[in-house]
């Protein structure tokens, strides 16, 4: 049905690309097609020529709950469809098989959730529950035991696997159930004012499967936002290890480096740019982990139903066929992955803006969270090589300290590194998703909240925002909010 249906979307695309090519020149000739604004030029020397092209030619101009379901700018009205074809198999539910929707079944058996929207909603952040009453929807807890498997990654749990799923299909048990609560963990800074911070605890109830291992080591993760990954992937690996420093050469207490994790499709050793831990080399095998592990859903790269020897009926349950992810949409998925857009900076050119990123210079936030990155001048898809873009990221490991440590290694992560998460769009995501949730669990409540967990290698860079004034501190958050 679904093959059906495809071709019949091909074969219309001539017919939709010229209506829409004249859609385009009517809304352009009547003023209502997106523009980008006219330079402003600036008196301010601190304003960057383009900063507020997040992601150069691809960049977005949006404000609203939409500003990361985009695709990127300067896409043509062919990949403009391939976009709007992975989106609605991102959108939309995958239900059990057999089911007369061929293309859309093999949910689970057991699984965190029914959608990949249903975690990222509107392509954004996930939200952490906000007491134990409250089911997990974009939170999962990734599992391990002491030891490594065959490449070097974690070594699942013998009942459970590596990722408590809390969610079954119909005849078969769940694994297990999650609750989160929190302790509030007062502070102040230097200047008097009080902060609290919400300090999170993990609880897995009602094991189906047994117990777990003794020496079970547990990592929550909540679902980020989706913008930017193909430009992020088009970082060259040259640029990444120019900035790793491992064994912190230079001597300013930073000693980001490189997670080194399998390639499933090269069946190789390459750099880990994706995930909490930089866990994945490429945004495919991102989208195939993710199908496996929060859907149940398989592919070429993983054809394996998620379903430890000890879960029976897991095992025998029928599947929507091998693989459950035909390729055709698996590339589709991967591409509007990729082109997901970067939405614009707002108020750049604010002065309190502009006081607030020489304050982040200043107390050391950008020896992480690298401004500038040029991608690679030749890409998988033309339009994303190329481009100066501006993720204040470095894509490396940091050693966080131990607040934030999961204690659980991931290939050559350890437990108290974490990758370097990029900030474009950051100031939107209450916007886009109604909340504030910040870091890998989602405990901070804000910017200052997220700037105050920080450890180890950023604890000279937290105090001193913690020693800040509360005028500095509010020009600092602002600029965040401008990202």
């Amino acid at each position: 049905m679904f093959l059906k249906y495809f071709h019949r979307t091909w074969l219309a695309r001539s017919f939709y690309f010229s209506l829409l090519g004249f859609i385009g020149v009517v809304l352009h000739s009547c003023g209502g097609s997106e523009e980008f604004p006219e330079p402003n030029p600036s008196i301010d020397p601190r304003v960057e020529v383009g900063e507020e092209l997040s992601g150069g030619d691809t960049t977005v101009f949006i404000n609203t709950n939409e500003a990361f379901s985009k695709f990127a700018k300067n896409l043509t009205l062919a990949q403009q469809s391939d976009f709007k074809l992975g989106n609605s198999f991102f959108e939309q539910d995958w239900v059990t098989a057999p089911a007369s929707t061929m293309a859309r079944d093999g949910l689970g058996p057991t699984f965190n959730a029914n959608s990949c929207a249903s975690c990222h909603a509107k392509d954004g952040r996930g939200a952490a529950p906000l007491n134990s009453e409250e089911e997990p929807i974009a939170l999962l807890l990734r599992i391990s035991i002491p030891g490594e498997s065959v490449h070097g990654e974690p070594l699942p749990d013998p009942n459970y696997g590596d990722q408590i799923q809390n969610r079954a299909i119909l005849d078969v048990m769940p694994e297990a159930s999650i609750a989160v609560t929190y302790e509030e963990i007062p502070g102040s800074y230097a200047d008097g004012e009080a902060y609290s911070l919400r300090q999170p605890t993990y609880h897995i109830n009602n094991l189906n499967f047994g117990e777990l291992d003794s020496e079970i080591m547990v990592s929550p993760r909540i679902a980020p936002q989706m913008i930017g990954m193909g430009l992020l992937e088009a970082i060259p690996e040259e640029t990444l290890l120019a900035l790793s420093d491992p064994n912190d050469d230079n001597g300013d207490g930073i000693s980001g480096r490189l997670n080194y994790v399998w390639d499933e499709l090269s069946q190789t050793h390459q750099v880990g740019r994706f995930g909490w831990k930089a866990n994945q080399p490429n945004v495919r095998q991102q989208v195939a982990g993710a199908f496996l592990g929060d859907v149940g859903i398989t592919s070429s790269l993983f054809s394996e139903e998620n379903c430890p020897a000890t879960q029976t009926d897991c095992l025998d349950a029928p599947n929507g066929g091998n693989p459950e992810l035909q390729e055709d949409v698996f590339d589709l998925v991967t591409f509007y992955s990729q082109t997901l857009a970067v939405p614009a900076r707002r108020n750049w050119e604010d002065s309190q803006v502009l006081d607030g990123k020489v304050l982040f210079k200043n107390i050391g936030c950008t020896q992480c969270h690298t401004p500038q990155h040029i991608t690679a001048t030749e890409y998988s898809i033309p339009q994303l090589a190329g481009q100066t873009i501006r993720p204040y990221t470095d894509l490396l490991l940091h050693d966080m300290g131990p607040a934030l440590a999961d204690n659980r290694p991931d290939f050559e992560a350890n437990g108290s590194e974490w990758r370097t998460p990029p900030l474009w769009g950051i100031g939107l995501i209450e916007t886009v998703n109604g909340h504030n949730h910040l870091l890998h669990d989602g405990r901070a409540r804000g910017f200052a909240e997220a700037i105050l967990w920080h450890g180890g290698e950023a604890e000279v860079a937290k105090e001193k925002f913690r020693h800040l004034n509360k005028a500095e501190r509010e020009a600092l958050l602002k600029f965040l909010s401008s990202l």
